[in-house]
């Protein structure tokens, strides 16, 4: 079926090719892409968008001797395909198979490992400044989007990289610039001729010839310059780049590889810096791609047509989310949401259709989004910033600095919150108690439910103070919504169940969870009582502790880092109380990064489903009863 692909095991059998072939080779991988990407889910509309570029890569350079950084990560697909990966393509972004970013333990081909964004630059510019050291000829090449460009920390590499002057070749992948065919084309023809080797022979030739002329040859020679800058810059939109010390190349055909592979050849032999604009389509190929991109930038894996109709599900904590804010925002103009990029993914959209002089897109900023929320509650504004718990580790030193500090009331909704299934380490959320809780002036809180979600979001949003509020990835449980929102009283924790052996102490996402736990329990003689925690900080430790004291035997559950997460903060309480006889159990994530694969999968290999749960909780009743035993026979 697939002619030229089933023959590509690697970068030297793409070398092999004829141009037209290569041509040809584009159209396969396409239709491998969209043969395989709907089966497993995934990034389709930017993979869909680089083929041919990825193809130009790595038959003109020499992977993995010469370094490709991909940033993000999420339109490497071909070049995974590329690179030894074919035959297992179909296990990417699955338990136990390929990832669904490039991963360096993965392949030597994978230079970098990624799935946050605007970090290529850094990575690239540092191994080129290796590559310098050690006398190494080899490139480094890093690849990066136009969305990935609006990232701060993308500018500060291309700042020092124009000042250190090594050998990086920056491709900036566009797909959102439309430029017309005329444009595009004698763009292209103006790169070839600037890139070649006759062009820039001359040119420093000429430089010589007339900057040797005594007296006037410097205005000449100034002249000169002027003239050929003020042409490219009128030309082509690169002078930013080159007031940055890059040599800018484009904009040049991303869909063309004959082209692209001329002005490779070309920019692989200059010296220094090279930034060189690509312009691509997203989703190219595939007419519904094309037309909205957006809808398929990442997508689910598509059931056979045999599968049973699935019952409709409930609505996701995000959809919830989004619906209670454009409610709260309805009633108080001072409700202003904020997002880095993502207005779909953080459930803002509607937010933004109904109030869009309160919308604000920051783009991938999240430091700038979080200070910029600082200033807007400092006017006096309820600010909302919703950002996915792992891109808000971006943003930690603004949150201590800017918003907690000066006690300001932003609230940060924090999605994905705990461990987010196919994606993987690099989008988990596993961290984000550990890394606030300790933080003065902030609350921390998370609902066990949808119901629970709008309740703490309305509290948050009033609190007048700094607020994490952290809800997971995936539908809500299908609860009965009420109809009026209310806050909540800050630092109360709910009894769901009363128990006599032991008390599950359960935070957000594992409180039903711990309730199936405590009835698999009650099956086997155990009788254990479910404590919804609620908040993080402050905690409800009377509550906790009472509990406690009734039982003897704690469990915590969290879908957090077990390291200075909730359960530590319990440990703290029962510590800070002298209750020195009860017995603590953490139950949460342990101190290692978490593969990708289902969010249930995840889940019941690290004992924090109901099954597991229940298991944990047994052995640690067990293991109490029979030391209370012995302690009583030694006694007698």
């Amino acid at each position: 079926m697939y002619k030229l692909l089933s023959k590509i095991n690697g970068p030297g059998d793409l070398k092999k090719l004829k141009t037209d072939e290569l041509v040809k080779l584009a159209d396969e991988v396409r239709e491998f892409l969209l043969e395989t990407v709907p089966k497993t889910g995934g990034h389709l509309a930017s993979n869909l968008g680089c083929v041919e570029l990825s193809i130009a890569l790595h038959y003109c350079f020499n992977s993995p001797v010469d370094k490709i950084v991909w940033d993000v990560g999420h339109q490497a697909y071909t070049h995974k395909i590329l690179t030894g990966r074919r035959d297992r393509f179909h296990t990417q972004r699955c338990y136990k198979g390929l990832s669904g970013f490039p991963k360096r333990s993965e392949s030597p081909h994978d230079a970098f490992g990624v799935g946050h964004s605007s970090t290529s630059i850094s990575a690239g510019l540092g191994m080129a400044a290796a590559h310098s050291l050690a006398g190494d000829d080899s490139r480094a090449i890093a690849v990066i989007g136009d969305g990935s460009l609006t990232g701060g920390m993308a500018f500060e590499a291309l700042n020092q990289a124009g000042h250190l002057r090594k050998n990086l070749i920056v491709v900036l992948n566009d797909n959102e610039m439309s430029i017309s065919k005329n444009v595009g084309a004698l763009s292209s023809f103006i790169s070839r001729k600037m890139t070649g080797g006759y062009y820039r022979g001359l040119k420093k030739e000429m430089e010589g010839l007339i900057s040797a002329i005594p007296a006037i040859g410097g205005n000449i020679l100034h002249f000169a310059k002027k003239a050929e800058n003020t042409l490219k810059g009128f030309l082509t939109p690169g002078t930013l780049f080159e007031a940055l010390g890059f040599e800018y190349v484009g904009p040049i055909p991303g869909h063309d590889i004959p082209t692209m592979i001329g002005v490779l050849e070309n920019v692989k032999n200059l010296e220094g810096p090279i930034l060189l604009h690509v312009m691509t389509k997203k989703g190219k190929g595939y007419l519904p791609a094309e037309q909205t991109p957006d809808k398929f930038h990442g997508i689910a894996p598509v059931k056979p047509a045999s599968a049973a109709p699935a019952k409709p599900a409930p609505p996701s904590y995000t959809q919830v989310f989004g619906e209670t804010l454009v409610k709260l925002g309805a009633a108080d103009k001072k409700i202003v949401a904020i997002t880095a990029a993502m207005p779909d993914g953080t459930g803002l959209s509607p937010f933004a259709k109904a109030y869009p002089d309160r919308f604000f897109d920051v783009g991938i900023a999240e430091q700038h989004a979080l200070t910029f929320a600082a200033g807007l509650a400092a006017e006096g504004f309820r600010p909302v910033a919703a950002i996915y718990s792992t891109f808000l580790q971006r943003a930690y030193d603004q949150v201590f600095h800017d918003i907690c500090l000066q006690k300001l009331g932003v609230t940060l909704a924090l999605d994905r919150a705990g461990l987010v299934g196919d994606d993987g380490p690099t989008h988990h959320g596993a961290f984000d108690i550990s890394y606030l809780r300790h933080l003065p002036e902030l609350t921390v809180m998370a609902p066990k439910d949808e119901n629970e979600l709008q309740h703490m979001l309305k509290t948050a949003v009033y609190l007048g103070r700094p607020v994490s509020l952290r809800y997971p990835r995936g539908a809500g449980y299908g609860v009965e919504m009420d109809k009026e929102i209310k806050e909540l009283e800050i630092g109360k924790g709910e009894v769901l169940v009363e128990g006599s052996d032991v008390t599950l102490v359960a935070i957000g996402s594992t409180v039903y969870p711990a309730l199936e736990a405590a009835k698999l329990l009650r099956e086997k003689g155990i009788s254990a009582g479910v404590v919804n925690a609620r908040f993080i900080k402050p905690l409800d430790t009377a509550l906790i502790l009472g509990e406690a004291t009734k039982t003897g035997c704690i469990v915590t559950v969290e879908e957090n880092s077990l390291q200075g997460g909730f359960g530590s903060a319990i440990l703290e309480a029962v510590y800070d109380s002298g209750l020195s006889s009860i017995r603590v159990k953490r139950l949460g994530i342990p101190d290692h990064f978490v593969e990708h694969g289902s969010q249930a999968e995840l889940r019941r290999d690290l004992g924090i489903d109901g099954a597991g749960i229940a298991e944990s909780t047994e052995a640690f009743v067990r293991k109490a009863e029979e030391g209370g035993r012995q302690h009583l026979a030694r006694v007698k």
